[in-house]
C-alpha cells in the first residue's frame, strides 16, 4: 500500500462541518454514522474499497481534531490477509453410515467456515464431546478419557454453568479451542447452538456464507492452523448429525438448560466434507492517532480507545437489500471514538497519559486487526496501560444503566462505576455471560497481551422494556442490511454515551497509577507473559 497522506476535502467534511449542535448532544456522533453508513461505502468490508474510504474518512478527522499520526504510513498501519470464501457448487457435506449416505443441504442444514483451511476432501469419525471444553481452573474436562485423534469433535456452544462467565468465555475462543484441539489430536469440529441463546437466526448465519471469511498473513498469528475442518450446524437439523448414538438434540438441550452434564458418545459412521475453496491476497489497514500526554513521564504510557471500522459488506440480499451498512455495528462505535477526539481537541484536553486512538479492521473476520495491533503495537508495548473498547453500544433508548463487560476482573470497574455514578447511571456487569460477548470483540485482543480492558454497551434489566428493544434489534437488525440510516436511534443516549466514554478516558489517563488486574482475575495470567 503506498503511503497515506491526509486531504481533508470537502467531501470528507461536509458531514461534520454541517452540525451546529452543542458538546455531546448526539449531533456529531450521527453525522459520522450518517457518512460511514452509506450505501456508498459498501458495507465497508475488510479489503474492500468501501472500507479504505472509510479509513481515509477516520484519518482525515483525527488530522482535523489535531490528533498526531501513530501509524506505520502516518495515520495507517496497513495489513496482509488471506482470503477465504466457499463456494457452494463443488462443497458437499455427507453422512456416511452402514445403512447408507445422507447429504447434508448446504445453507438449510449446514455451512462451512472458510476461517479454517479445509483441504479438498476430508473424511474422519465424530464423537460427541458435550461443551468440547478442557478448563483446569474449574476442573472441568470434556475430554477426560476419550479418545478424539484424528476424529471430528461435535458440541454445544457454550459453557457448563458452573464455570464463571468471562473464564468459559476464554476458553470457548477460537484460539484456545484449536489448541486443545491439536494438543488432542482431533482435525476438526461440529458446533451447534442452543437456540436460547442465538443472537442471529439460522437464515442469516446461513446467508452469511457467501461473505469471505480472512486470516493475518502471519503463521505466528494464525490461530486455526492445523484444524482442518469446522462445521456449523442448523439447530434444526442437529438429528441428522446424532443419527443412530441413541441421542437426539432435545436431551442435550434439556441437560444444558436445567444445568445438569451433558453426555459424552461416539456418533455412528463417518462425516465426508468436499471443499471448493477460493483464496486471494488482501492488504487493509488499520488506523491509529495519538492525543499526546502533557506529564513529561507519564506521556509515555497510554490509554487506548478502540473500536471497529469494518462491517460485513455486501452479502445475500434481504427484502430486496444486499449492502449490510453497518450502523450500529460498528458506525456508531467510530462515530463515538471521532466525537470524543473532536470534543477533547476543542476543549484543549490535556491528559496526563497519551491517548490512543485506534480503529481497527478485521472484527468481523475474528479480532484480526485488534490482535494484529496488539501483537504489532505502533507504539511500546509495554507503555499501553489499558484498553476502552466501544463495538455496537446500541443506543436505542435512554443511556440509565451502563453494562462493563470485563468490569470485575481489573481496577478500570473501579474507574467506570465512579463516572458512571457520577452521571446518573448505573452500572452492571454481564448480565448474559452465555452469549460469550466478554471475547468477541476487540478488547478481548489487548486482554492477551495482559493490558486490563472494558467493553461498554447500555445496560437494561432482565425483562425490561429496555431489553425487548435491545432482542429485537439482534433478531431482526444485527448483521443484516437493516442496519441501516433508517431505524430508531436515540441521539440523547450516544451523546452521553460519549460524554461517559471521554470522562472514563480521562480519568484513567490522569491516575497516578496504572490500571492493575485483580488479584482474583483468571487474566492476570496473561500480564506476565
Amino acid at each position: 500500500m503506498p503511503m497515506f497522506k491526509t486531504v481533508l476535502t470537502s467531501a470528507l467534511l461536509l458531514p461534520v462541518l454541517a452540525v451546529c449542535g452543542g458538546e455531546y448532544d448526539g449531533e456529531r456522533w450521527w453525522a459520522h454514522v450518517k457518512y460511514l453508513a452509506d450505501d456508498n461505502m459498501q458495507g465497508r468490508e475488510t479489503g474492500s474499497a468501501g472500507y479504505l474510504e472509510a479509513a481515509r474518512y477516520v484519518a482525515a478527522e483525527f488530522e482535523r481534531a489535531g490528533l498526531a499520526p501513530a501509524g506505520t504510513q502516518t495515520y495507517l498501519q496497513p495489513i496482509k490477509f488471506r482470503s477465504r470464501k466457499v463456494i457452494d457448487e463443488g462443497t458437499s457435506i455427507t453422512l456416511k453410515r452402514s445403512g447408507g449416505s445422507e447429504a447434508l443441504t448446504i445453507g438449510d442444514d449446514a455451512v462451512l467456515s472458510p476461517r479454517v483451511d479445509t483441504p479438498p476432501e476430508v473424511e474422519a469419525q465424530m464423537v460427541f464431546v458435550g461443551y468440547g471444553l478442557t478448563i483446569p481452573e474449574a476442573n472441568y474436562d470434556d475430554f477426560a478419557g476419550l479418545d478424539v485423534k484424528g476424529k471430528v469433535v461435535v458440541y454445544l456452544i457454550g459453557a457448563p454453568p458452573k464455570v464463571p462467565g468471562a473464564l468459559g468465555s476464554h476458553y470457548q475462543s477460537v484460539g484456545e479451542r484449536a489448541n486443545l484441539l491439536r494438543k488432542l489430536g482431533a482435525i476438526g469440529t461440529v458446533s451447534f447452538s442452543n437456540p436460547a441463546h442465538m443472537d442471529l437466526p439460522w437464515s442469516r448465519i446461513a446467508s452469511s456464507r457467501v461473505i469471505p471469511a480472512m486470516v493475518l498473513d502471519d503463521a505466528s498469528l494464525d490461530e486455526t492452523q492445523g484444524i482442518r475442518l469446522a462445521v456449523g450446524v442448523n439447530p434444526a437439523s442437529v438429528d441428522k448429525i446424532l443419527g443412530g448414538s441413541g441421542h437426539n438434540f432435545q436431551e442435550i438441550l434439556a441437560a444444558a438448560n436445567s444445568g445438569q452434564p451433558l453426555p459424552h458418545f461416539a456418533i455412528p459412521g463417518t462425516l465426508q466434507v468436499k471443499a471448493h475453496v477460493e483464496t486471494r491476497e488482501a492488504v487493509s489497514p488499520n488506523v491509529v492517532a495519538k492525543l499526546e500526554g502533557s506529564d513529561p513521564r507519564l506521556k509515555e504510557e497510554y490509554v487506548v480507545f478502540s473500536a471497529h471500522l469494518d462491517h460485513v459488506g455486501v452479502g445475500a440480499p434481504i427484502n430486496g437489500d444486499s449492502i449490510y451498512n453497518g450502523a450500529m455495528d460498528n458506525a456508531s462505535g467510530i462515530a463515538a471514538m471521532l466525537d470524543i477526539a473532536a470534543t477533547l481537541h476543542d476543549k484543549h484536553a490535556r491528559p496526563k497519559r497519551s491517548l490512543l486512538f485506534v480503529a481497527v479492521c478485521g472484527e468481523e473476520k475474528g479480532l484480526l486487526g485488534s490482535r494484529y495491533f496488539a501483537s504489532h503495537p505502533t507504539v511500546e508495548g509495554k507503555q499501553i496501560v489499558a484498553d476502552i473498547n466501544s463495538d455496537m453500544f446500541l443506543p436505542l433508548f435512554p443511556l440509565k444503566q451502563l453494562t462493563a463487560f470485563g468490569a470485575e476482573e481489573s481496577s478500570l470497574g473501579d474507574d467506570v462505576a465512579a463516572v458512571a455514578k457520577s452521571l446518573g447511571v448505573r452500572m452492571q456487569p454481564d448480565p448474559e455471560p452465555q452469549r460469550n460477548v466478554f471475547i468477541r470483540s476487540d478488547q478481548y485482543s489487548f486482554i492477551r497481551q495482559g493490558i486490563p480492558s472494558l467493553a461498554l454497551k447500555l445496560g437494561y434489566d432482565k425483562g425490561s422494556p429496555e431489553e425487548k428493544v435491545v432482542k429485537t434489534w439482534l433478531a431482526e437488525r444485527y448483521h443484516a442490511p437493516s442496519d441501516d440510516l433508517q431505524q430508531p436511534v436515540d441521539r440523547e443516549a450516544a451523546g452521553k454515551f460519549d460524554r461517559l466514554v471521554a470522562a472514563l478516558l480521562m480519568r484513567v489517563a490522569n491516575e497516578k497509577q496504572r490500571p492493575e488486574w485483580r488479584s482474583t482475575s483468571f487474566f492476570k495470567r496473561f500480564a506476565s507473559r
